[in-house]
């Protein structure tokens, strides 16, 4: 059994809250001036440099990397671990509201879907509790936007669906979002599962190390072909054109029903403000 300090678990989530808003990682630095290098678009090419020169700002500055700093969303995987999921949740309100509090970050939290007072406090986030083989607690973090989790959608295909269906209909939700959910995109696909799990999959998706492949060769293939689908679109930075609309594709699958074949499609904007810590 795995005993963790509640309040360093707290301080870590904090700081790395603060640093996702205010900073972009070295990895994400490499694939912008990689990706910028063999951009034929003279406008995509200068947005790459404007990307970096605000990062840069934003870093220096301590400013958000958007001024969107959107919902708090959390995925705790837990094992055997001598805590409380009581506990874990208290501590990612804390944090959260420590975060948005001290980094001056938008609040955007309602407390009612129609009665739309704000609670000043970016909260309540929402968090996802997901099973764990380790003895361990591993917290991830991403901010989602308004404008990238607008154009989200989920459809429920026949289980005979083949894999051309499927990748048009990722190309649509792409398609549909355009300049409206700030691109070039990270996009998140669920595959399996059911309704609610195919969309908490393709958000889980986003969460990928940049650079990273699919472990499964079937589905690294389909994230290449999407991939290029995609960017064969010409949407470009913020809709104005360009080689890149999408920076990368992520799938993650799960088990579905024989009469099912449920998938769902997240964005993230090109902020792409997450992190993965482990206790």
């Amino acid at each position: 059994m795995c005993r963790i300090d509640l309040k360093k678990i707290e301080d870590i989530i904090y700081e790395n809250i603060l640093r996702v808003h205010f900073d972009i990682d070295d990895s994400y630095r490499k694939l912008i001036r990689e990706l910028k290098e063999r951009e034929t678009f003279a406008g995509a090419k200068k947005f790459f440099d404007l990307m970096l020169e605000n990062a840069n700002i934003a870093s220096s500055e301590k400013l958000p990397l958007c001024q969107d700093t959107g919902v708090a969303v959390f995925f705790v995987e837990i094992g055997e671990i001598d805590m409380r999921i009581t506990d874990i949740k208290n501590i990612l309100y804390k944090a959260t509201k420590r975060a948005y509090k001290d980094g001056y970050l938008r609040k955007s939290i309602v407390n009612d879907p129609l009665k739309r007072i704000n609670t000043g406090d970016n909260l309540p986030p929402i968090i996802h509790f997901l099973p764990s083989e380790n003895d361990r607690l591993k917290i991830s973090y991403c901010a989602k936007g308004g404008g990238a989790e607008n154009k989200a959608a989920v459809k429920m295909f026949n289980p005979t669906a083949g894999k051309d269906e499927i990748i048009n209909f990722v190309i649509d939700v792409v398609q549909k979002a355009g300049p409206d959910a700030c691109p070039p995109f990270f996009v998140g696909i669920g595959i399996g599962g059911n309704f609610e799990y195919a969309a908490m999959l393709a958000k889980k998706a986003l969460l990928r190390d940049i650079g990273s492949k699919n472990p499964d060769p079937y589905y690294d293939e389909l994230e290449n072909i999407i991939k290029n689908r995609i960017n064969n679109l010409k949407i470009g930075p913020m809709g104005l054109g360009g080689d890149v609309t999408a920076f990368d594709v992520y799938i993650e699958k799960y088990p579905c029903h024989i009469a099912q074949l449920p998938v769902a499609v997240n964005l993230n904007c090109h902020s792409h403000r997450h992190f993965t810590v482990k206790f």
